[in-house]
C-alpha cells in the first residue's frame, strides 16, 4: 500500500470495519460510531483520495481501495472483522469479501450496486453528464481532476456479475431505503444472488443511515448479534 489510511477508532471488542460512500468521509457514520462501539471496535476509515487520506499514485479504482483495505487490516494485525460498506463503500466491501472471503465475519451490504446501471436514471444522467464535461474541462484545468475521479467511479464501476455472488459465505445483510437512488430489482438481485442473505428495506432514500439512523441502526445490530 503506497499511502496510510486515515481512520477513527472507537469502543473494544470484535472490530467492525465502515466504509463510506463515494465523496463523503468517515464522518458519514457520525450516528452509527458511538452506539456501536457500546458492542464493538469500530474503525471508521476515509478512503483513498476521499477526507484525510491521501490519493496516491496508484490507479483510482474500486479494486485499488478493496486493496488499500486490505493493506490497512493486515498493518493493524486484524485477520477478521465485521464489514459494513455504504454505497461506493459497500461495493468496496463487496469486492472485498469476494477476494479476501477469510477476513470477513459479517458482511453489510447498504445502497450497493452491480454496475452503473443499477442507479436510477435521475441518479445517474446529471453524473454521466458531469463526468463528460469534466473529462474536457480535465485536460486544460488540473484542479477539475478530482472531482472527474469521483465521477469517474459512479460512470464506469464497478462491474460485477450477478453469478459471482454465489461464492459468498459470510452471513450477509443487504439494506437499502425505500425511495433509493439504487433501483429496487437491483437491490433484491444482489439479495437473491448471495446464499442466505438477509435483505431489509427501510424507510428512507439512499442516506437512511445518516437521515433514518433510529430505523437503520437497531437492524445492523440485531443482524450482527444474531
Amino acid at each position: 500500500m503506497d499511502i496510510q489510511l486515515n481512520y477513527t477508532v472507537a469502543g473494544q471488542g470484535f472490530p467492525l470495519v465502515m466504509l463510506h460512500g463515494n465523496g463523503e468521509d468517515h464522518t458519514y457514520f457520525k450516528h452509527q460510531i458511538v452506539p456501536f462501539s457500546e458492542k464493538y471496535q469500530v474503525i471508521a476509515l476515509d478512503t483513498r483520495g476521499h477526507g484525510r487520506s491521501p490519493r496516491g499514485a496508484a490507479p483510482f479504482t474500486l479494486e485499488q481501495f478493496a486493496e488499500d483495505l486490505k493493506g490497512f487490516l493486515d498493518s493493524r494485525e486484524i485477520r477478521r472483522c465485521h464489514l459494513l460498506g455504504f454505497s461506493d463503500g459497500a461495493n468496496i466491501a463487496l469486492l472485498f469479501a469476494l477476494k479476501y472471503p477469510d477476513y470477513v465475519e459479517k458482511l453489510v451490504l447498504n445502497g450497493a450496486d452491480l454496475s452503473p446501471s443499477g442507479v436510477k436514471l435521475s441518479t445517474q444522467i446529471p453524473i454521466v453528464l458531469g463526468w463528460g464535461l469534466l473529462q474536457v474541462v480535465r485536460r486544460v484545468d488540473k484542479r477539475a481532476r478530482p472531482k472527474w475521479e469521483l465521477l469517474d467511479l459512479m460512470t464506469t464501476q464497478p462491474h460485477i456479475k450477478p453469478a459471482r455472488l454465489s461464492a459468498l459465505t459470510m452471513p450477509t445483510l443487504v439494506v437499502a431505503g425505500e425511495r433509493d437512488m439504487i433501483r429496487d430489482r437491483h437491490t433484491r438481485l444482489i439479495a437473491k444472488s448471495i446464499p442466505g442473505s438477509v435483505l431489509s428495506i427501510l424507510p428512507g432514500d439512499h442516506f437512511i443511515a445518516r437521515r433514518n439512523w433510529q430505523a437503520f441502526n437497531p437492524v445492523i445490530l440485531k443482524f450482527l448479534e444474531s
